[in-house]
């Protein structure tokens, strides 16, 4: 994993390894470690390696934005995100198999928690309280409908906002899938916004309906608030 950083481009989520030690230490190299067991810099290693595992949960922790780095996102090609994929699934993987092995949270939870990555669950049955149907097709049989993340489950700050019914939207498996890769997204008022990197037929060929100003209806303050996160960090544009 190589990554530059250029001086144009500052992380708003600035992580503190000494606060995360609980799942950096386990991930440490055995020799040349470039962290202390603190979680202090090692000052006496010069240029050391960091292990895929290590960089991966980094990545994780800070979030969105390393991840936009690591994918060579301000996207042109969609490639670039098909490269990334495996990194996020693998952080997703680990950070369900922590929540699956915390026996702080009640076991009920934990399997409510794990359900809700994949859009099911105690999680669907909140989103239901909100949404009746998917926005964009109006299919609105809930055995064919996903229970969608607005802020995606990767992202919560808390088990409470992976299990909040007003961070998700009913969705078909396709428009799901435009949605999670940031193809579409919503604006507050309702109107569907359509990528600018989109394959465009694809997406008609779909029942995104690219030719015309589309209005899904109104959302909830706190759908809002979780579709603001996911237009500023998710949505895919060309950035010059």
């Amino acid at each position: 994993m190589s990554v530059h950083l250029g001086p144009e481009y500052a992380l708003h989520n600035q992580i503190r390894p000494a606060d995360d030690m609980a799942i950096l230490q386990p991930l440490l190299p055995a020799r040349y470690s470039p962290l202390q067991q603190t979680g202090r810099g090692n000052q006496s290693v010069y240029l050391t390696h960091v292990p895929e595992n290590l960089a991966t949960a980094l990545v994780g922790l800070i979030g969105f934005e390393a991840r936009e780095l690591v994918q060579g996102n301000y996207v042109g090609e969609q490639a670039g995100l098909e490269l990334a994929m495996p990194d996020i699934l693998r952080w997703e993987d680990y950070v369900a198999d922590t929540i699956a092995e915390d026996n702080a949270i009640p076991e009920t939870e934990r399997e409510a928690l794990v359900m809700a990555r994949r859009g099911q669950g105690k999680f669907k049955k909140n989103v239901q309280l909100h949404e009746s149907r998917c926005r964009v097709t109006g299919v609105d049989r809930i055995e064919h409908l996903i229970a969608s993340h607005c802020k995606p489950w990767r992202d919560c700050g808390s088990n409470q906002e992976r299990l909040d019914g007003e961070n998700g939207l009913l969705l078909t498996p396709s428009i799901d899938h435009l949605f999670d890769r940031g193809f579409i997204t919503f604006e507050n008022n309702g109107q569907l916004l359509v990528s600018t990197v989109a394959h465009k037929e694809s997406l008609r060929r779909m029942g995104v309906p690219v030719d015309e100003v589309r209005n899904v209806g109104s959302f909830s303050e706190g759908q809002k608030s979780y579709l603001e996160f996911h237009r500023e960090n998710l949505f895919l544009e060309a950035r010059i």
